[in-house]
């Protein structure tokens, strides 16, 4: 299959493609930066269709993910919508299947972190395979403060990068911690000052581009083979927050958040 031309293709997220002596590599920019790069079920969808698109690519080396601006890579879940969602919604997945099916696919990915990482934007970062920060990044699931949990991969990445017991630390007390923290635990692999972080992760994509191409994707499939948990485990994080999404704590804590938010916005 030749490359895919993705480019001025959809609204949440912008697609560039440069060529290197080695092969492709893909930069997918999450672009909603007065919502801090928020996830909403458009983003979603249309990180899917890049995900189609470039299935069977075989000129694509590596693709880089980061957040437009630098104040966050991704805040999280859009909350206006999320405060919506049901039981209903919870089982069907469709965050935690759209970031396994990144984690699957074949192509080694590098999120590039500047800013807030949080929520399902520190989830969508854990399905990359490699994680660059810049010095300002911060991280967190801060689920349990809006009455719900992680569910979209966290439960099982996180114990994974840093161990059952700071997972359990960081996941039920919803702390936020600065890179320098990140990187020492091991959930991101390397901090650079903040205006390089973009360049760093470009330049480890070039450099897994210089190695063989079905080596490389060979060597990822067998990783994570490695390490898959049980596919029943898989099922508690979403049944879980099917239960939550029904609660009224739930309602009442992601009301608050977003009146909250509205009192900080600026007047017209």
């Amino acid at each position: 299959m030749g490359s895919a031309d993705l480019t001025g293709r959809y609204e949440t997220i912008v697609y560039e493609r440069t060529s290197t002596e080695y092969g492709d590599i893909a930069t997918i920019t999450l672009d909603r930066p007065a919502l801090r790069n928020a996830i909403d079920a458009a983003m979603i969808r249309e990180l899917g269709d890049v995900l189609d698109a470039v299935a069977d690519d075989a000129d694509l080396e590596a693709m880089v993910i980061v957040g437009a601006g630098d104040r966050a890579f991704a805040a999280g879940a859009d909350i206006a919508q999320l405060k919506t969602r049901t039981r209903n919604d919870a089982l069907l997945r469709i965050n935690a299947a759209l970031f396994r099916r990144l984690e699957d696919q074949p192509i080694p990915t590098i999120a590039a972190v500047r800013g807030y990482c949080l929520g399902g934007g520190n989830e969508l970062a854990m399905a990359c395979d490699i994680r660059i920060a810049g010095e300002n990044a911060r991280f967190g699931q801060p689920e349990v403060g809006l009455g719900i949990m992680a569910g979209a991969g966290a439960v099982q990445r996180l114990p994974k990068l840093v161990g059952l017991g700071r997972a359990k630390e960081l996941m039920m007390t919803g702390r936020i911690i600065d890179a320098r923290e990140a990187e020492r635990i091991g959930l991101v692999n390397r901090v650079v000052p903040d205006e390089q972080v973009l360049d760093a992760a470009r330049e480890t994509a070039a450099a897994i581009a210089r190695q063989g191409t079905l080596a490389v994707r060979l060597t990822k499939l067998a990783l994570n083979a490695s390490a898959r948990a049980h596919p029943g485990f898989e099922t508690l994080d979403v049944l879980g927050q099917a239960v939550l999404f029904e609660t009224d704590d739930k309602h009442q804590r992601m009301q608050a958040f977003l009146d909250k938010k509205a009192r900080k916005a600026p007047k017209e």
